[in-house]
């Protein structure tokens, strides 16, 4: 099956040293994520930044969809997304070919619906991004283990009327008792949108948090270093 289709808003000259993989919520397209998009790409300029369109157009809607919201609830939202993440994973894994990058090179950023692809590609499998962050979204199901060497960034408007930023703290509490590495912001004046005081926070996340297992790794090389791991959360 051919990946979805893609807006590249960044390609460096040279061989691309990132991925960052953009995902857009239902009834949107791979528009909708280009203004993001645009101040990653001028923050990481080594990074090819793409948007993708979901496959499927929504029904009786307009826009795309990752998976059909028709009579979706808590016990079947986790099959249908099953459902949809093959094909998601091989548009992922098309775009790692295309660049020549690797899963640790690799950031999935996705908002609402987006975002729930996002966080379930690292549910319970070997994950398919080193950073993966999920804008206004939420885990169909939580996991019921840590995924190893993957970063998880999660963002979330007080003032979301569609998706309870309350899922956002529950997730965020239940990956810390996982021993899960992850970063959790709620934003007091934000609604359900991924616009530019989400950008400020993701970019900052990016930038300057460390991820958990480099401290670890920095402990095992040198036990001797007290290191506080607080300081990069």
């Amino acid at each position: 099956m051919p990946p979805p289709a893609s807006l590249v808003i960044a390609r460096p000259a040279a061989q691309a040293q990132q991925l960052v993989l953009l995902l857009h919520g239902f009834g949107a397209d791979e528009h909708d994520m280009e203004p993001l998009g645009r101040s990653l790409a001028a923050e990481f300029p080594q990074a090819c930044v793409v948007s993708l369109r979901a496959p499927e157009p929504c029904a009786g809607a307009r826009g795309y969809q990752w998976f059909d919201l028709r009579g979706v609830t808590e016990d079947n939202r986790a099959e249908r997304v099953a459902g949809a993440m093959p094909g998601f994973l091989e548009a992922v894994r098309h775009w790692q070919l295309q660049t020549g990058t690797t899963v640790a090179q690799t950031a999935l950023v996705g908002f609402s619906q987006g975002g729930i692809m996002a966080l379930e590609s690292t549910r319970d499998r070997e994950p398919p991004a080193g950073r993966v962050a999920g804008i206004g979204a939420r885990f169909a199901r939580l996991p019921t283990r840590a995924s190893a060497g993957t970063t998880l960034h999660l963002l979330h408007g007080k003032r979301d009327a569609v998706m309870p930023y309350a899922l956002t703290v529950q997730a965020a509490e239940h990956l810390v008792r996982l021993g899960a590495d992850v970063t959790a912001d709620v934003l007091p004046f934000v609604g359900h949108e991924a616009g530019p005081e989400v950008a400020r926070c993701l970019l900052q996340r990016l930038r300057t948090y460390v991820p958990l297992r480099v401290w670890r790794e920095a402990m095992a090389a040198d036990p001797g270093t007290p290191v506080d791991p607080s300081a990069y959360h």
